[in-house]
């Protein structure tokens, strides 16, 4: 694999690991009633899903340039 490609799935795990975070402080505030604090954390979790698959798209086109059979 190259570096690159590398590169993309360590930003697509860091942006998973965030996500998962801000889903987990969603729930929290849901849960304490606090609705426009859980949004927040749930569109800022949507944000960081959204960064992760595109790293790891990004990762997977890497590998295919480099081991795809054509």
């Amino acid at each position: 694999m190259s570096k690159q490609a590398a590169e993309h799935h360590k930003k697509a795990a860091e942006h998973h690991e965030s996500a998962a975070h801000h889903h987990k402080e969603a729930a929290k505030h849901h849960e304490a009633g606090m609705h426009e604090k859980a949004a927040h954390h749930a569109h800022l979790a949507h944000g960081h899903q959204t960064h992760a698959t595109h790293h790891a798209t990004e990762g997977a086109k890497q590998h295919i340039e480099h081991h795809g059979k054509k």
